[in-house]
């Protein structure tokens, strides 16, 4: 039995294909193991999106090439967006690469593994139809172990924003059958997961393609399924944000109310220069309209500075689109300038000082926002999902907080604040018992917020279920 093992980069829809291809290896009689020095073939999905994700790529092939090399036996096996678009390059630059494989080549990665006996030393990059698109269920990695997963909802992007290199490397946009998406959601929740993210690279224009089906119908039918879990949204294109979908996510209970709405900017010309629909003003009105129609929404989205051509002016326009909206939470890309795109044949490309300099500003400011707005849950109760647990502390988050990006709370078992139907003893500090035995990733608890920091929280456990008053000891 031949033995491999993924190593995956990028954002969480590399992790779903990641996942898929685990599947369909298992499914073909390979071992899939954790242990890349276990494994007879390391695969690596990479990511190509901007230079940081390339170079990080870069940095993690030579690492493996490493591996490899120190092995002697192992093959090393590349795919995804980075491989894609630069087959050559990296063939001719790394020749302990094995085979190099893009974007949805599942079949032609298994197939070439298959052969890895019969002694393939290199397998060329093959052509793929766009319409070759194979949805399978994802490897349940995350039975005992994690509490959410990620549920891709469709490949591709139609919206040729003129940074964005997506379009020429995942294709043109299609909707996953609702049909595979949700035997994948089942699949999870009977396998305990309590969170499921919904992802794509614009989710709101799902189901274009069906008639009468669209992304609220999807939703439904999610939440409709059997089990304690919530939905979680991510990447919503701003003007495609209608009022039938925000009436829906308002009054669906397992639906948290969090959406990631990516603006890239606020200033109408540098929206043009990108290819992005909508103003400034649609915006705000967009933003006022959500938090009126969804009570503690809570609001995430990413912006880029540095694009060619943007002046002091326009930045100054976006640090007050920010500070005057206080978004919950708040990404920042600098500008990439990436071969094959519009904007990389622009002229008046921004010195990496200044795009340097942006991205600290707003960051910082940020911080002072979400501190603020961290500060103002001390004191305040909600239910959290445990992620991790590691001796006498475990990471939870709030509906607040996606996973991986957003921050957390952090619980620490020796302070315990334990609630009893007639009274309540505030043990901080006075006790030894500890909370690990009792907790697990994927529980979901109540706890209280009492302090704060930048984007992270610490909080306490309110549960008068599991212990009695007359185990405390001062």
């Amino acid at each position: 039995m031949i033995k491999v093992h993924i190593t995956t980069l990028g954002c969480p829809k590399n992790i779903v294909d990641s996942g898929h291809l685990a599947k369909r290896f298992i499914s073909a009689g390979f071992v899939h193991t954790d242990d890349m020095n276990d494994a007879d073939i390391i695969l690596l999905n990479t990511c190509g999106f901007i230079r940081e994700a390339k170079d990080e790529s870069i940095e993690e092939i030579l690492r493996l090439s490493e591996i490899k090399k120190a092995a002697g036996t192992k093959k090393l096996v590349v795919f995804g967006c980075l491989a894609k678009r630069y087959k050559d390059e990296l063939f001719r630059e790394i020749p302990e690469i094995d085979s190099i494989w893009g974007v949805g080549d599942d079949e032609k990665i298994i197939e070439y593994c298959k052969k890895v006996e019969s002694g393939v030393k290199k397998f060329e990059l093959g052509k793929k139809g766009i319409s070759d698109f194979v949805l399978l269920n994802s490897e349940l990695r995350t039975q005992n172990s994690q509490s959410y997963a990620y549920l891709k909802i469709a490949e591709g992007c139609d919206k040729r924003c003129t940074f964005c290199v997506i379009p020429a490397i995942r294709g043109r946009f299609r909707s996953i059958p609702p049909e595979n998406i949700l035997k994948e959601a089942e699949d999870y929740i009977q396998n305990g997961i309590r969170e499921l993210i919904l992802v794509a690279q614009d989710i709101t224009s799902y189901g274009r393609e069906f008639s009468g089906y669209n992304l609220a119908s999807l939703l439904k039918d999610i939440a409709s399924i059997d089990g304690d879990f919530h939905i979680r949204l991510l990447y919503l294109y701003p003007t495609a944000i209608d009022e039938k979908l925000l009436d829906y996510l308002a009054g669906e209970e397992k639906i948290y109310k969090y959406l990631d709405i990516p603006l890239q900017h606020s200033e109408d010309r540098l929206l043009r220069l990108m290819g992005r629909r909508g103003t400034r003003k649609e915006y705000i009105k967009l933003i006022r309209n959500i938090r009126r129609t969804i009570p503690g929404i809570v609001l995430r989205t990413t912006f880029i500075v540095g694009f060619p051509t943007e002046t002091e002016e326009d930045f100054d326009g976006l640090v007050d689109f920010i500070e005057d909206v206080r978004f919950d939470r708040l990404g920042v890309f600098k500008y990439s300038r990436e071969e094959g795109t519009p904007a990389g044949k622009l002229k008046g490309q921004i010195p990496g000082k200044v795009k340097e300099r942006r991205f600290d500003d707003i960051m910082k400011r940020q911080a002072l926002i979400s501190l603020e707005k961290n500060r103002e849950l001390i004191g305040k109760r909600y239910e959290a999902l445990i992620d991790e647990v590691d001796g006498d502390v475990a990471i939870a988050r709030l509906y607040s907080h996606a996973p991986e990006i957003d921050g957390a709370v952090i619980l620490n078992h020796n302070e315990l604040y334990v609630m009893s139907n007639v009274f309540k003893v505030n043990t901080y500090h006075a006790s030894r018992i500890t909370h690990n035995a009792f907790l697990k990733v994927g529980d979901v608890v109540t706890v209280e917020i009492v302090d704060a920091f930048d984007y992270d929280l610490k909080g306490v456990v309110i549960d008068d279920r599991r212990f009695r008053i007359s185990e405390l000891k001062s």
